[in-house]
């Protein structure tokens, strides 16, 4: 028996890839952040980050040292305990989702059978760190904050739900990695779920917008009303924690976009080789696209976010379960919806 078929051999391989998975977010969320403020630079005629280092690409590294050499202000009337256990669970959930997304076949720290059961589990408990941080900070604007963030994450992730289910109706399968083999097919881009679940992808795209706080869905953070909303009491290394969780929420839809929608690894043009540089590639666009949105779009207001949640977005996904559980029993459109044999 060799040395990785032993206990510790197995237990120093998985330790391996999470030390891989989570050293690949914290270089991606370096460049997400590079990203979004030179391409809201572009949009807004300035420059974005362009001193420290070639084309401005240390600046984040300065940003991360003057985060962790401040000092951790507490409130007087803060809950302590709960105050600083808030960040650590909104960096912590969104890295811990990642141990089921695929890069490839293979490239995956755990190929569960349930991984879209598993998503939604952890996925919904990050609206605790921010419930925790704005009713730890004891100041009404944090609290105001949280529970607006509280119910529109809820309300969102209904409508992600049904979304995810028309999926998993065509792919009788609730793998990740079944999932884009059930799209893998002849005709490159246009064997992909995109076609045929069309109206999906924008619901889908703009759902995970405002699962993640993100504009013009970002009330629970909003300046001119909330200071700066359940993380106004935040600062140094605490902050710091909220930021990267919430940047690697986004990551993570980007990718779960990617894998439901754009086949993941496959390749879009037949003849391709597949490989995990397409799914980075695709996740790169849809995260652009999320900075564009937050660069060109004005805030909603509050009643209209949740109006849009509950009227419009949950009815037209629950509608579309039904009409995507019709086409695939009865084989509609050549099975394009009932790929059971091929994903499964």
């Amino acid at each position: 028996m060799g040395f990785f078929e032993t206990n510790l051999g197995i237990f120093v391989t998985i330790l391996a890839q999470c030390l891989a998975v989570i050293g690949f977010l914290l270089v991606c969320a370096m460049f997400l952040v590079y990203g979004d403020r030179k391409i809201w630079g572009a949009v807004q005629m300035r420059r974005g980050p362009n001193v420290v280092g070639p084309w401005g690409l240390f600046q984040l590294i300065a940003d991360f040292v003057k985060y962790i050499v401040k000092e951790v202000v507490i409130p007087a009337g803060a809950d302590k305990t709960v105050f600083l256990l808030a960040p650590m669970i909104a960096f912590v959930l969104p890295v811990v989702i990642w141990a089921v997304i695929p890069f490839n076949e293979t490239w995956i720290v755990s190929d569960l059978n349930i991984a879209i059961l598993y998503i939604f589990a952890i996925g919904s408990l990050e609206v605790y760190g921010v419930i925790m941080g704005g009713w730890a900070s004891n100041s009404k604007y944090p609290f105001l904050g949280s529970l607006r963030s509280a119910a529109q994450m809820i309300s969102y992730e209904v409508s992600i739900g049904f979304i995810i289910v028309g999926i998993i109706i065509s792919t009788g399968s609730l793998s990740l990695v079944d999932i884009v083999k059930a799209q893998d097919g002849n005709y490159g881009a246009l064997s992909w779920y995109w076609l045929p679940h069309f109206p999906m992808v924008f619901l889908f795209f703009i759902s995970a917008l405002a699962e993640t706080n993100r504009p013009p869905f970002d009330l629970p953070e909003a300046e001119s009303e909330l200071v700066a909303g359940y993380q106004v009491e935040y600062s140094s290394t605490p902050f710091l924690l909220f930021m990267i969780g919430e940047y690697l929420a986004i990551w993570l839809m980007c990718a779960l976009t990617s894998l439901f929608f754009f086949g993941g690894w496959l390749s879009p043009i037949p003849g391709l080789p597949d490989g995990p540089l397409w799914l980075i590639g695709k996740m790169a666009f849809f995260f652009f696209m999320f900075a564009m949105v937050k660069a060109i779009t004005p805030r909603y207001r509050y009643d209209q976010l949740m109006r849009l949640g509950w009227k419009v977005f949950l009815p037209m996904s629950l509608a579309w379960v039904v009409i995507v559980a019709f086409f695939a029993q009865f084989g509609a459109f050549g099975g394009a919806y009932a790929r059971w044999v091929v994903g499964g």
